[in-house]
């Protein structure tokens, strides 16, 4: 998507952010109390929490969990969506078959 034209410098800005959907339109999928699939993709410094992607555009944090790496695939609840503050919480599934 093209996000801006400046034709002084001869520069064109792209986006794709935009074609991934908005917040908003991503949660509408997405159910309090359900179990979805998630990819970990990155850890709080502090080790307060990991930020699970839900969508390409739509991330939930998860408290902290030893030995999960970036890019694993998991199984997550979603515990609370918080509209009016973007947010999603998440409890990181643990399956007993594993």
């Amino acid at each position: 998507m093209v996000k801006d034209v400046n034709k002084e410098e001869n520069k064109i800005s792209f986006t794709y952010k935009e074609l991934l959907g908005t917040w908003e339109d991503n949660i509408k999928e997405f159910k309090q109390g359900t179990v979805v699939h998630g990819i970990v993709r990155d850890t709080e410094k502090s080790k307060n929490g990991i930020f699970i992607e839900l969508k390409p555009n739509l991330v939930g944090l998860a408290e902290y969990k030893e030995n999960l790496e970036y890019g694993q695939n998991v199984d997550v609840y979603i515990k609370k969506i918080v509209p009016e503050k973007k947010k999603v919480k998440l409890l990181i599934f643990e399956n007993e078959e594993e």
